[in-house]
Order: C-alpha cells, then structure tokens, then sequence
C-alpha cells in the first residue's frame, strides 16, 4: 500500500511514507532495514573495540613466562598456564591488598552516601537563608580539580597524624559535590504530599526522611554508591600519596609495587589485574538492575 501512494503521489511523499529514513552524506539515503543493521554493526564495532583490551589482558595472562616476554607476541597461549594465580598471590599480598580495597572503597562509599543523603535533604527540602547561594558554591567546587587539593588534603591528614592510616585516607573522600548533587535532584522529584503526610501522623523530620524519602529514593542512592565504590576502587592517586605500608596499601597501588618488584613479568601483573576485576564485573552485575533504574528515574525527575 505504501508503494502504491508512492507510486501515485510521486517522491515527496514517498519520503513521507517512510519517515525513518537516514540520510547519508552526498544526499544518498538508507532504507529503515539498512538503517537499523548499520546502527547494530556500529555498536557491535564499538562494543568489540572496548572489550579487546579486556580480552588480551586475560589472554596474556594466561601465557608463560617466555610467551609474554616474546619480541612477536601471540595474544592466543599456547598452553593455559592456569597457576599464574597463585604466582600472583606469592609474589606480592595481592590478597591483603584486595582487603584493603573493600575496606578503603567500602568506608568511603558508606561515608559518603549517609553525608550526601543527608545534604541534598537538607538542600531539597529546607529553607533556609542563602540555601540557593550555599548549593552553587558547593556545585562550584565540582570545576576544582583533584591534583589541586591533592598537597593542602595531605598537609592537613599530616598535620593530624593520619598518614598511612585509614582515618586519614577515607576521611577526605567521604564528602563530595557530586553525590549531593545527584541525590538532592531525585529528592526534588519526590512529591512533597508523601512527606506532608508522614508529618501529619506524627512523624518527626527525621523519622520522614529515614522512612519515606530514603525508601523512595533507594534507586538513586544504589547509584551513587556503585558509581563511588568504583571510583574508589580504581583510585590511584590518593592511596598512593598517603599509604606507606602493605597494612593500607589498596590493590591499585600494589600493581604498581608489583610491576617495580617484578620487572616485566607482564603475564603476571596482567593475571593480577584480572584478579582485581573480577570483583567490579560481578558488583555491576548484582547491581545491574538498580543501577539503570536510578540513572533513569534521576534524569526523569531532575529539575
């Protein structure tokens, strides 16, 4: 039917009869069918592009000694070297390192998370003098970068006695902008009428926060927390500057120990790496459902 009113009315309203079509430059134009398998072929390309340094750094490091030191590398082992796992736990505590990460990311995230909920209530549902001035200030400090405040933060941890110690370095990551910023706009998207009411049953405020705005904003807040356990899980930076020991060294500066101590032992230091995803890849994946849905439910109700 469709080309029957092409056929009739002539090429503009062919055109209109098939609104989804692309253009292309020179004025060439895709049908919907060509359309939608070169969009799947795009994101197929750039999905292989992302996962290949994924998938060579678990190949290699499988290989052998002598396979991943080679002038003319095959990504392919020729055969698994599966104890490369416990050479990587022999030659550095990879395992005390990987304790040291889920403490240090876990007490920043945890840290965090209860300061920013408590924030962006306060900036969302508090009135007070200044509030709007106050929170673009806060905003504000989002634009200073973090090698900035990298030597005052760790003049005022020395100061206080807290270098190589955990105080010392989850303390300064607990409090940051951004989680405000995010939390206070879903908060904003809550109807204040399910508060209201709590206050009329004779809720305190912060009985209201705790048992209506906390439960309604989960979502956002399971964001901000994986979006933070990974950040500082992967932190370099600060744990470097501050830790001076294997008692509070976290995994990403023990890969730098481990490739200083090792030399070019690359099949090892790679299989260390790996080890050290594992734990984010099965974190997303447990988490995968309420982290989409607070990306989602935090653009719908921004304002």
């Amino acid at each position: 039917m469709t080309s029957d009113l092409a056929r009739a009315t002539g090429p503009a309203s062919a055109h209109v009869a098939h609104p989804a079509w692309s253009a292309l430059p020179g004025g060439a134009r895709l049908s919907p069918p060509a359309a939608r398998r070169l969009l799947l072929f795009a994101c197929f390309l750039v999905t292989a592009v992302s996962l290949t340094p994924i998938v060579m750094m678990v190949l290699v490091a499988f290989q052998s000694d002598t396979e991943s030191m080679s002038a003319r590398p095959s990504f392919w082992p020729s055969h698994w070297h599966t104890e490369n796992i416990g050479r990587a736990f022999d030659l550095v505590p990879l395992g005390r390192y990987l304790l040291n990460t889920v403490f240090f990311a876990g007490g920043t995230t945890l840290l965090e998370t209860v300061t920013a909920a408590l924030a962006a209530y306060a900036f969302a549902r508090l009135r007070f003098r200044g509030r709007s001035a106050l929170f673009g200030i806060y905003l504000a400090t989002l634009m200073v970068p973090t090698q900035v405040t990298l030597i005052p933060q760790f003049i005022l941890v020395a100061k206080a006695h807290g270098v190589d110690t955990w105080p010392g370095m989850i303390l300064p990551h607990a409090f940051t902008a951004l989680g405000v910023f995010l939390l206070r706009q879903f908060f904003l998207g809550i109807p204040r009428d399910y508060e209201e009411a709590a206050r009329l049953d004779g809720a305190n405020r912060w009985q209201a926060f705790t048992r209506v705005i906390v439960p309604l904003a989960l979502p956002a807040i399971a964001t901000l927390a994986v979006f933070k356990f990974i950040g500082q899980w992967n932190n370099l930076l600060w744990p470097l500057v501050v830790s001076n020991s294997d008692a509070t060294r976290t995994v990403a500066v023990g890969l730098q120990v481990f490739q200083d101590t090792n030399g070019t032992q690359w099949n090892l230091l790679l299989m260390a790496a790996t080890i050290t995803t594992v734990p984010l890849i099965v974190l997303f994946f447990l988490t995968q459902r309420w982290f989409v849905r607070g990306i989602t439910m935090s653009g719908l109700g921004g304002r």
